[in-house]
């Protein structure tokens, strides 16, 4: 399996990181894919791929909670990293709509340039929705070339939006919340066309069940896929050979 989707270079993880590396190749975890955030992550990320290369791999992005008035002079040193290292896709980039509207029109604007750079280099996308899944979409279907790809992570639409986001091309990531009783997934996941599906943690957040609450770590991963097969009434294996077959061809892997 593949944890498509995990920040274990945040501090959270900075007294055990490599016993949770361990943990989540004994879980038969293969590769943890790190998405970044703002400034301030990269460091640490380049870092923590630099402890396990043969594991971790980095992206490079700015988080739509992370914009604000500097916007433009983030983005330019965000975007010169390119230069300096091989990332394996642009990321986390998105719409968050949740907890502060001031600057809608900043991240509208960080969403479209950062799309344009994954056409110019030719690299999938991570995208972060929260209560801005029409407004993402929108801009998604203005910028969509044919080039463009990647992963709505951390899905928890319905099926509808399901649809509307495969057929623009893209990947669902599914993580701790297709395990909660009250997250609605247990009625979407049957539906879903696996061939665009793939498993993530987000941890340090979003613990599935039975650890729901605390520190998320990839090792995780493993209930995500169990849960996901018990839903879809298929066997835990047949989820994790599709799912790390959609991360592998997506993020080019291999």
């Amino acid at each position: 399996m593949i944890d498509s989707h995990a920040h274990i270079y945040a501090s959270e993880f900075d007294n055990d990181r490599d016993d949770v590396v361990q943990r989540a190749m004994q879980q038969g975890i293969t590769k943890i894919l790190m998405p970044n955030i703002d400034l301030d992550s990269i460091k640490p990320m380049l870092a923590t791929e630099a402890l396990y290369p043969k594991i971790c791999r980095s992206m490079m992005g700015l988080h739509p909670c992370y914009v604000d008035g500097n916007v433009k002079e983030t983005l330019a040193t965000i975007h010169s990293w390119f230069d300096k290292h091989n990332f394996i896709a642009v990321g986390e980039i998105g719409i968050d709509l949740y907890w502060d509207k001031t600057y809608k029109a900043e991240q509208e604007m960080a969403f479209i340039t950062q799309l344009n750079w994954a056409k110019e280099k030719d690299l999938p996308v991570v995208i972060h929705t929260r209560d801005s899944i029409e407004e993402t979409l929108a801009l998604l279907k203005q910028e969509q070339d044919g080039s463009l790809r990647g992963v709505f992570h951390c899905f928890g639409g319905s099926v509808d939006e399901a649809k509307a986001i495969n057929d623009l091309g893209f990947h669902l990531g599914l993580g701790g919340v297709s395990t909660f009783k009250n997250g609605g997934m247990d009625k979407v996941i049957p539906h879903l066309d696996m061939n665009y599906v793939i498993l993530e943690t987000d941890c340090p957040y979003l613990a599935p069940v039975p650890h729901r609450g605390k520190r998320n770590e990839p090792a995780y991963t493993q209930l995500v896929a169990s849960r996901v097969a018990e839903l879809r009434c298929s066997i835990l294996e047949e989820i994790e050979k599709v799912t790390e077959e959609n991360t592998n061809q997506l993020f080019s892997l291999i």
